[in-house]
C-alpha cells in the first residue's frame, strides 16, 4: 500500500523516526541499521512496509528494498512478529543473517534477543530455501553514519540497544567497553552488538 516515503527526518527517538512528507508526520520504526544513518533534517527515502492490525496501523522504514524484502520474509516465520524482525535485523546485517541461515548457524541466532533456540531452529528450517533469491543480490552499499557528540552518541546507543531488548544494564556495560575506541553511533552499536555476540 506505502512502498516507500520520500521525506525529511524530523525527529529521531530510537527506533523510531519521525518524517516529514510534504508537512504530513509519518512515525515509522526501522531496524538499527537503517536508524543510524538518519539524521535531523536529513532527505531521505525509505522503503516502507504497512502493517494492519485492529488495534493499530505501524509503518516499518528500511534504508533500501533488500532489507525490507528479508523484513518480510522473516514475518512469514511462524512466531516472528515485527519487533522480532528488526531486532534481527537490528543485530545482524542482512549479509551477515543470510550467511548465518546458509551455515544453519542456530549459535549466533540465539545470541539475537528474544530469540530462543527453538525459534532459531524454526529460521533455519524456514529461511532455507526463501533465502537463496535475497543471497543471489548484490551487497547492501554503505552510506554514512550519524556524527554526534561522544556524549549524545554514548545515550543514543544505549537507548538503542535497549530498544532491541538488552536490559539497560546490558546496554550500559556493552557500551561503556567499546566507547573509548568510536565516536559515532552507529560504530558503537555494531562493537557492542559483536562484543555481546560473542
Amino acid at each position: 500500500m506505502i512502498g516507500c516515503l520520500i521525506g525529511e527526518v524530523f525527529a529521531l527517538e530510537a527506533p523510531t523516526v519521525l518524517l516529514n512528507v510534504n508537512g504530513v508526520g509519518y512515525e515509522i520504526d526501522t531496524p538499527l541499521s537503517t536508524f543510524c544513518q538518519l539524521q535531523k533534517g536529513q532527505k531521505v527515502t525509505l522503503w516502507t512496509h504497512l502493517a494492519v492490525r485492529e488495534d493499530a496501523q505501524q509503518l516499518y522504514g528500511f534504508s533500501n528494498s533488500k532489507e525490507k524484502t528479508l523484513f518480510r520474509t522473516l514475518l512469514k516465520v511462524n512466531g516472528v512478529g515485527p519487533k522480532m524482525a528488526l531486532g534481527i535485523l537490528s543485530t545482524l546485517s542482512v549479509d551477515l543473517l543470510i550467511q548465518t541461515i546458509e551455515h544453519d548457524d542456530v549459535n549466533t541466532l540465539v545470541k539475537i534477543p528474544g530469540v530462543g533456540k527453538k525459534t532459531a531452529e524454526r529460521l533455519l528450517i524456514e529461511l532455507r530455501d526463501r533465502i537463496k533469491t535475497l543471497s543471489a543480490g548484490s551487497a547492501i552499499g554503505s552510506n554514512h553514519a550519524v556524527q554526534l557528540s561522544a556524549h549524545s552518541a554514548v545515550a543514543e546507543a544505549e537507548a538503542a540497544l535497549q530498544s532491541l531488548g538488552y536490559k539497560p544494564l546490558e546496554a550500559q556495560k556493552a557500551i561503556a567497553a567499546v566507547k573509548d575506541q568510536f565516536t559515532d553511533v552507529a560504530d558503537l552499536i555494531r562493537a557492542a552488538l559483536k562484543s555481546m555476540m560473542k
